[in-house]
């Protein structure tokens, strides 16, 4: 019903319209009462084989959203009832800011793809912690991704990064610390060893004066060469970082089947959805195999069916992400994918006993 009937009608609005009415429905269900309850019996499954235990946490599953659809922390419950076991609020920066000028988000729905240039638009983190106190999260792990304020300068940027991290630390799970936007101005420059280091040490020193411990992961993109995500891993294996999530959206266009004309009417902006699925497997692979699998890998990029989510995880990834895969699946996607991981789980399961039983038959 979604891709025939829903996605058709929501598609009729620009995607940034499209969003902000859906939330609003999201808002308005808290109010109908039973509705939640119905939709966890609806879209919920227990899959208790693939729980897992990462970064001191228990995960219920590891399907989570990334970043970005749920920017301020406005409707983590309501989304929890979908499935998900986590959720990456924001990006958030220590002031409100409005982002890019609109339009600023574009589909192209020949790719299964989103181009957009937000511009991290949000409320600043304030906002996002008024949201988590009058609305306490339940079964669901938060993760507030982090960033600086467009106005602040790269060499000012890691003060952005402590204030946002020191207000939420009590309000999150974990934090991703997001250099990687291709959307704000020179933000992936952040991602140079020298400027990486001098947040990493500000952020790591926050958490050794707090009594909880909170894992801190870095949000990396699928633009930067391996010599660089190399340069990366060294530091975040002598730091203190708990992990890395691979990858945000990318500059790249290479691929897709959307006309240059429109491409070019587009314009700038950061590719998210199935084109980018390539380049995230690569990345976590590397990511893998460089570090042994000592460093656990949130994968996200193009999941788009219940099988790519597979085939990432086999990469090396410890949990995964989906965003641009939800908009163009719908509700449901979330469950597909549970469901395709648990049969493939219980047929790996099967067949590593199987030689133990032939072996006992003899």
């Amino acid at each position: 019903m979604y891709k025939f009937l829903i996605r058709p009608i929501l598609f009729l609005f620009n995607p940034e319209r499209a969003h902000k009415i859906i939330f609003s429905l999201l808002k308005f269900s808290r109010y109908i009462p039973g509705l939640h309850s119905l939709l966890r019996l609806i879209y919920k499954v227990k899959t208790p084989n693939l729980e897992r235990n990462l970064f001191g946490l228990h995960f219920k599953n590891p399907v989570g959203i990334a970043g970005g659809l749920d920017k301020n922390g406005e409707c983590y419950n309501e989304l929890a009832c979908f499935g998900f076991s986590f959720i990456e609020i924001g990006s958030l920066t220590p002031k409100p800011q409005s982002g890019n000028p609109k339009p600023r988000c574009f589909r192209l729905v020949k790719d299964n793809a989103i181009i957009n240039r937000m511009g991290i638009n949000n409320l600043g983190v304030r906002n996002a912690i008024d949201n988590l106190r009058k609305n306490p999260p339940r079964d669901i792990i938060i993760a507030a991704n982090i960033s600086k304020n467009s106005t602040t300068s790269n060499e000012d940027a890691a003060e952005d990064y402590e204030r946002a991290f020191t207000l939420m630390y009590d309000f999150s799970d974990l934090t991703v610390l997001n250099i990687s936007c291709p959307n704000v101005k020179d933000l992936t420059e952040l991602q140079d060893i020298e400027m990486l280091a001098n947040i990493i040490d500000k952020i790591v020193t926050i958490r050794r004066f707090n009594d909880e411990y909170h894992p801190i992961l870095l949000k990396l993109s699928p633009d930067i060469p391996l010599e660089q995500i190399d340069e990366i891993i060294d530091l975040v294996q002598t730091t203190g970082i708990d992990g890395i999530v691979a990858t945000n959206t990318t500059r790249n266009r290479e691929g897709l089947t959307t006309p240059l004309d429109d491409l070019n009417d587009i314009g700038q902006g950061g590719l998210s959805g199935a084109p980018l699925f390539e380049r995230s497997l690569k990345m976590i692979k590397h990511i893998h195999s460089r570090t042994g699998g000592s460093i656990p890998i949130i994968g996200v990029g193009g999941i788009m069916t219940p099988e790519q989510a597979q085939e990432m995880l086999d990469a090396g990834a410890s949990l995964i992400e989906v965003y641009t895969g939800f908009i163009y699946n719908g509700p449901g996607y979330v469950k597909k994918i549970l469901k395709h991981l648990s049969n493939v789980e219980k047929e790996r399961s099967l067949a590593a006993t199987q030689p133990n039983t032939l072996s006992s038959r003899e």
